[in-house]
């Protein structure tokens, strides 16, 4: 296997009606279909009173070599999982106000997009064809990392660190203390 791949993945909305005094509408990701065909708009999938599923965008879903580690850690929820991050479009209307920003297998990277608080940021359920694939790209590219125990340098309290000479040492040399006086 390469060290990175690529599928398309669609990303589906929920849209609900919500009773809240700042907002009629919650929006939240609530699934992903591999293998999604490109869409220009969104396209309204169902819906019911009061909640309408649309299919918002196709992005690529990229497992690269150096995150195995972190699809290891969705794989081992369950059920397993991938991040959907949505932003909002500063162009798009209230029908509409979101774009797909990425879908990830990797709960690091999800966290990374939530220290910005302006991005949507939801696990869903990882669909099994999914599952699959990430496993495969992890057994193929998985090394565990030898843990190696950091020992600490013994601290010298007679070497001048950052080309300062410590205080006690002048006082012990010239008889005088930090403010200048007598001993």
């Amino acid at each position: 296997m390469p060290r990175e791949v690529s599928i398309p993945v669609g990303v589906i909305v929920a849209r609900v009606k919500i009773d809240h005094k700042w907002a009629d509408w919650s929006w939240r990701p609530i699934a992903v279909i591999p293998g999604a065909p490109p869409i220009d708009e969104w396209r309204e999938i169902e819906s019911g009173e009061g909640w309408t599923h649309y299919h918002c965008g196709t992005v690529p879903l990229t497992l690269c070599r150096s995150d195995t580690e972190a699809y290891r850690v969705a794989l081992s929820e369950t059920p397993p999982r991938v991040y959907v991050v949505l932003r909002r479009d500063g162009e798009g209307d209230e029908d509409r106000p979101y774009f797909v920003e990425t879908v990830t297998a990797s709960p690091y990277e999800a966290q990374d997009f939530l220290h910005s608080a302006e991005d949507l940021v939801e696990a869903v359920p990882m669909p099994p064809g999914i599952v699959a694939w990430v496993r495969a790209f992890v057994d193929e590219h998985h090394v565990d990392e030898k843990f190696v125990k950091r020992h600490r340098d013994r601290a010298d309290p007679e070497t001048p660190k950052f080309g300062k000479e410590p205080i006690f040492s002048k006082r012990r040399q010239g008889g005088h203390d930090a403010g200048g006086g007598e001993v």
